[in-house]
């Protein structure tokens, strides 16, 4: 039977790749990949198409290409890749709305995969030791990616009930890391001076770039719906971490975290939403029983070599100049001390 997928977010790194692998799944016979500008890099043989899935033509693309299955890898992580936090919602929210539309009105499709995160879990200090799929966050997420992810979920149950003949598979992925995937967690471990919050070692759980594509090939090739963790195995303690990296850290009193965030952020080093900073204050562990059980999936790599494989393609256990981490210390306790002497 012909097989036609579209693949959302094909000009970031992960959307782009998973283009150019089902090009070369011999189970897929088209693929188109949408975005709103050209991808950067090689997506093999799909069919790259310009359009805004916020914009009610993303249904034109659907029918035109009779697409019977959707791969939405649209969903940006942070405000820095969307330019601004309301675009980024808009692009999120408002755009997994429009395709979620564009998808109900189209008798062609009858598979849905989204790459959904463990963010919905949020991060706190009642939360259990492992989160299961059926678990309720015990801290709903409030801010950024981690609550347009709850969002995108939800609209996606939504269109689960309106059109129970489409097989809706969500997996639910730990922080992805790798030898190129840019993310806010591969930003925070590549400072050159890393902030860590005073009295708290956050759980760490990570999944191989390469583990994670793998995952989308599998749910978007075979049929199996439901939602799914998805993770390496073991947990890595963001202290364990910090040492792999061979960086320098400064502990910061909780109420000093936001504005290191702002700091860093303006300075384009990487981004610290409040989301993120409860996040590296608490961290997370998730329970990938079903991945196994159900989906039937295993990674190649577990937590810990993920983020081996990460330090060792950065490098970041190289020896850094003694001035570069001086000149960046200065300007974290500077930025504190004069703070902290307005506050008192």
């Amino acid at each position: 039977m012909a097989r036609v997928v579209m693949v959302t977010g094909v000009s970031r790194y992960l959307g782009g790749r998973m283009a150019r692998v089902l090009t070369e799944d011999p189970e897929v016979d088209r693929v188109v990949g949408v975005d709103v500008v050209p991808p950067r890099q090689d997506i093999g043989g799909a069919e790259f198409v310009r359009a805004d899935i916020r914009n009610p033509i993303i249904s034109k693309v659907i029918n035109a290409a009779e697409v019977d299955t959707v791969v939405h890898m649209g969903v940006i992580a942070t405000p820095l890749q969307a330019g601004g936090r309301m675009s980024m919602k808009e692009i999120n929210v408002i755009g997994t709305m429009q395709l979620l539309a564009a998808c109900q009105k189209a008798p062609s499709v009858t598979k849905l995969v989204v790459k959904s995160s463990t963010s919905i879990y949020g991060a706190g200090p009642r939360d259990p030791a492992m989160f299961t799929e059926d678990m309720e966050p015990k801290h709903t997420p409030r801010y950024g990616w981690a609550k347009d992810s709850v969002e995108v979920e939800g609209y996606v149950r939504g269109f689960a009930r309106r059109r129970p003949d489409v097989l809706v598979t969500t997996l639910r992925f730990a922080n992805f890391l790798g030898p190129k995937v840019d993310t806010p967690m591969s930003a925070y471990f590549e400072l050159p001076v890393i902030p860590v919050l005073l009295g708290h070692d956050a759980r760490l759980q990570f999944i191989h770039e390469d583990d994670g594509l793998a995952a989308l090939l599998q749910a978007t090739t075979r049929d199996v719906p439901g939602i799914f963790n998805i993770s390496g195995d073991g947990i890595i303690l963001l202290s364990q971490a910090v040492r792999r990296c061979g960086r320098p850290t400064i502990a910061l009193p909780r109420p000093m975290a936001p504005i290191v965030g702002t700091f860093v952020r303006q300075l384009g080093l990487a981004d610290f939403s409040p989301e993120q900073v409860r996040f590296l204050e608490y961290g997370r562990g998730v329970d990938t029983t079903r991945m196994r059980s159900v989906f039937k999936f295993e990674p190649q790599h577990t937590t810990s070599e993920t983020f081996d494989a990460f330090v060792a393609a950065h490098r970041l256990n190289r020896v850094l100049t003694p001035e570069r981490v001086e000149a960046v210390e200065k300007q974290l306790l500077s930025l504190l001390t004069g703070r902290s002497t307005a506050n008192a």
